[in-house]
């Protein structure tokens, strides 16, 4: 049969990351491709604790709730972002299922088919597929590894008038990188100048293996005008509770929140209830300084095996925290073609060329260094970097 599908569907992509999942968890593969935390570090007894009395104190956890999230969890929100210098009231906190649905109704509610937005590149691949898919048009901005460079920024804001500027400043997504704070400093001056919003997407800032080494967000620095923020638990509880949280300007979060009521009401009321109750009984804090100390060691393994290729074409800059290594290697290297030689070997990672906006650089690739312990990641490792001895091998003959 012939379904009347609508013209929007044109634009919907297929995750290149969720592709490969699928392939890789079918067999015996070492994968570095998701961006998984690892699961044998969740805090498996508290959040079942924290269950029990969403559950235990009253039906409440189990009925509607308001869109905009509970009130008791934006409360201890308000307070966890205070704790960063980003002063909001939880009137101005939208709860979403995920950080990522936050992306989307944002999106929903600003663009038009055609609309601007400018980001980086490479960037976050899943925020791409939604931007795409309501038709906006991305246009990347020139960067280095502290940001976005300020004369190419101010030129295409001039030049192309964008609706939003998306930005991961800190320990990105594929990059590994963190803004330095200049160049966050200009970028806000440049939003401020010209009246552009900025989307600053923070999944990964909590994850910081240098505390004293850790530039302040982009919304720690606006007076609530022209930022969006948002964060997630998925990285630093359980990815299954579905919490993430997104502030800004209130007029958009309140068009953002209707939005959420023809999406899904509200997000699922009961982890709602289960994450105030971890967030009061449960130490999170000391969580994330054992999470981040065990995935610094394991970035340190990821990084000497690296070293160890034959190959002075091969860079990356090493993670100041986050999830990722950016490896790009030589230029004559396809990645893509790499993954299937690779995948044989038992061994998966994702190929650099889906997190690009234009003119995708095919040698580069994403490792994911959290969701393996170190003898896994150094068996995973020496597998890869045989493929690719063996590749520059067969390159040279």
């Amino acid at each position: 049969m012939k379904y009347g599908f609508s013209q929007r569907v044109r634009y919907m992509k297929s995750s290149a990351v969720r592709d490969i999942l699928k392939v890789v968890n079918q067999g015996d593969v070492i994968s570095f491709a998701g961006g998984l935390p690892d699961e044998s570090l969740f805090p498996v007894e508290a959040v079942r604790q924290a269950f029990d009395k969403a559950i235990t104190s009253g039906n409440k956890a189990l009925q509607y709730g308001e869109t905009e999230g509970v009130m008791e969890l934006r409360e201890k929100l308000s307070e966890r972002m205070a704790n960063k210098n980003i002063h909001r009231s939880p009137e101005d906190i939208l709860v979403t299922s995920g950080s990522q649905q936050a992306i989307d109704l944002f999106s929903r509610i600003m663009f038009n088919p055609g609309d601007i937005i400018l980001t980086e590149n490479p960037t976050y691949l899943a925020a791409l597929q939604v931007f795409d898919s309501y038709e906006a048009r991305i246009i990347p901005v020139d960067a280095d590894e502290d940001g976005m460079i300020e004369e190419d920024l101010e030129e295409k804001i001039i030049r192309f008038k964008p609706k939003c500027i998306y930005v991961v400043p800190t320990y990105s997504n594929p990059g590994g990188k963190v803004w330095s704070l200049e160049r966050r400093k200009k970028l806000l001056k440049l939003a401020q100048k010209y009246h552009v919003v900025i989307f600053e997407d923070d999944p990964y800032g909590d994850i910081q293996f240098d505390q004293e080494d850790s530039p302040p967000s982009i919304a720690s620095m606006d007076n609530n005008k022209f930022v969006m923020y948002t964060s997630t638990f998925s990285k630093t509880v359980v990815p299954a509770m579905r919490i993430g949280w997104i502030v800004g300007p209130h007029q958009i979060i309140r068009l953002m929140a209707q939005a959420k009521q023809a999406t899904d009401l509200h997000t699922n009321s009961i982890s709602q209830h289960a994450l105030v109750h971890l967030l009061n009984d449960f130490n999170l804090d000391q969580h994330i300084q054992m999470i981040r100390q065990t995935y610094y060691e394991r970035m340190l393994v990821m990084k000497g095996i690296l070293d160890s290729v034959k190959n002075d074409q091969l860079s990356y800059m090493v993670p100041k925290g986050g999830m990722f290594f950016w490896v790009s290697m030589p230029s004559d290297v396809n990645t893509t073609e790499l993954l299937k030689k690779a995948v044989d070997k038992g061994v998966a990672f994702v190929p650099g060329a889906p997190f690009y906006v234009s003119n995708p650089q095919e040698n580069t690739m994403r490792l994911n260094f959290t969701n393996a312990t170190p003898d896994l990641i150094k068996e995973g490792m020496e597998r890869l970097v045989s493929v690719i001895n063996e590749n520059q091998y067969e390159t040279i003959v």
